[in-house]
């Protein structure tokens, strides 16, 4: 027995517990302030940067060459704004059907337990790993690199993205609505798509604009897939311009128009990420079904 009993304040196991606990709670706090230190560090670069290589002619004009003066990114954002949208287009109806078997079926089936393994494997993988399996199977047998390669790469990394968030929603609405419907008489495929998917279409939605806002930034995999265009283009089965691809370039290079167009790109990739992220959390958020 305790050796106070009725006065926990003075009980040396609780005074114990609460060292630690103050320590742990203070630690947490560091880490956090650390963190958000950093984070501002680097977004008030970004701004400060950023906002010094915007102009109008960044969005009407094509990169410049080297040592020329002026110039824009207009290519590298209609280029980045095809493959990410083709890419989503090609990866929400495949993410969401894949992720409605998944909920369906895959509590015992064992197909579906290995493509559920199989897509966790496929989110932690390094973006690069998939360019250069692009690259070894597109790229190499027809030997040049292409717009389709590089949204065939990214719509391998916003698959997973889509599956693994609408797996997740679907199992959360309650088997009461889907005995519900069982027993109006609907079949199985009704309930799947009209009843449980339906119920949570925001969160799903939420995923296809997670993913979306999780390939518009990737430069590994265009690297070995789209490479890059200087010129305007829309030939997806050529090299095509793109945001990530022109930044990594002009970050490096030795002229300070091209380090400005740079820092405005990475300010455009940034803020319409940021802007995903915001309509996924505010406009589609919802909460767990009842």
């Amino acid at each position: 027995m305790s050796a106070h009993p009725r006065n926990p304040a003075r009980n040396p196991v609780y005074l114990k517990r609460l060292r630690s606990h103050r320590i742990g709670i203070a630690l947490s706090v560091l880490a956090m302030s650390i963190g958000l230190a950093v984070l501002s560090w680097i977004l008030w670069t970004l701004l400060d940067k950023g906002f010094g290589g915007l102009s109008a002619a960044i969005f009407t004009q094509d990169t410049p060459a080297p040592g020329s003066d002026g110039g824009g990114l207009r290519n590298a954002i209609v280029g980045s704004l095809m493959m990410v949208g083709l890419s989503t287009a090609i990866s929400t109806p495949i993410g969401i059907l894949a992720g409605v078997y998944l909920a369906e079926y895959g509590a015992s089936n064992k197909f579906a337990q290995v493509t559920r393994f199989v897509t966790d494997i496929m989110l932690s993988a390094p973006s690069i790993v998939i360019g250069l399996f692009v690259y070894a199977l597109y790229v190499a047998n027809v030997n040049h690199f292409s717009g389709w390669a590089g949204t065939i790469a990214l719509s391998l990394i916003a698959v997973p993205v889509v599956v693994r968030t609408t797996d997740n929603m679907l199992r959360l609405v309650p088997n009461s609505l889907l005995e519900a419907a069982f027993a109006l008489g609907a079949p199985r495929w009704k309930v799947a798509t009209l009843v449980r998917l339906r119920a949570v279409k925001a969160g799903v939605i939420t995923g296809v604009l997670l993913s979306l806002a999780r390939i518009a930034g990737e430069t590994a995999p265009l690297l070995f897939t789209a490479l890059n265009n200087p010129f305007f283009s829309t030939n997806m089965n050529a090299p095509l311009g793109n945001l990530p691809v022109v930044i990594y370039n002009f970050a490096m290079s030795p002229y300070d128009n091209w380090r400005d167009l740079a820092w405005g790109g990475a300010l455009i990739v940034t803020f319409s990420v940021l802007l995903l992220n915001i309509l996924s959390r505010t406009v589609f958020s919802q909460k767990t079904p009842n």
